[in-house]
């Protein structure tokens, strides 16, 4: 027996079905910054390890973003593991046009010049090694150089569409 989906009028799923779809499905967020000629970040909801053994991970990043330009060509990444209390830090990483190292933004220059996030449960730096054209996005491919999960909490997530905590 096959199951059936209801997809509305149409047999081709439409981009405002897959975001509602993607509503309803939990991620951990993370931000991505670059060093370029000025630091530049964003959040992502797209992380995932790709592979242990040598230790990879990918993020999507779309081709229209103000970070592309510098991701393009960046040879390594920060990726940065929120906690739950770093909603607004998730916020200004997501927003438009927001002044995302402002003086409210805690950081470092870190390994390889990437910048590095103050207060995050943990953090990592990757030589990027593939960069895939996927849709209206980009594919980033990284290899773990070094990092460290010394941060404590609980991790933030992203679901219906807003940063929310764990619950237990």
């Amino acid at each position: 027996m096959t199951a059936t989906h209801d997809l509305g009028t149409s047999s081709l799923a439409t981009s405002d079905l897959f975001r509602s779809v993607f509503r309803r499905h939990a991620s951990g967020v993370a931000v991505i910054t670059a060093q370029g000629t000025r630091p530049v970040g964003f959040t992502a909801t797209s992380l995932a390890s790709v592979a242990a053994e040598p230790p990879l991970l990918s993020f999507g990043v779309g081709s229209g973003s103000s970070s592309w330009p510098v991701l393009s060509e960046a040879e390594h990444v920060g990726v940065h593991i929120l906690g739950e209390h770093q909603r607004e830090l998730a916020a200004t990483f997501a927003r438009t046009g927001a002044d995302r190292f402002g003086p409210a933004t805690g950081w470092r220059s870190g390994p390889e010049g990437v910048p590095v996030l103050d207060g995050v449960l943990a953090w990592l730096v990757c030589r990027v090694v593939a960069r895939i054209p996927a849709g209206d996005h980009r594919v980033v491919i990284g290899e773990v150089t070094t990092g460290t999960a010394a941060g404590a909490g609980r991790p933030l997530l992203y679901h219906q569409g807003r940063f929310n905590a764990l619950r237990d």
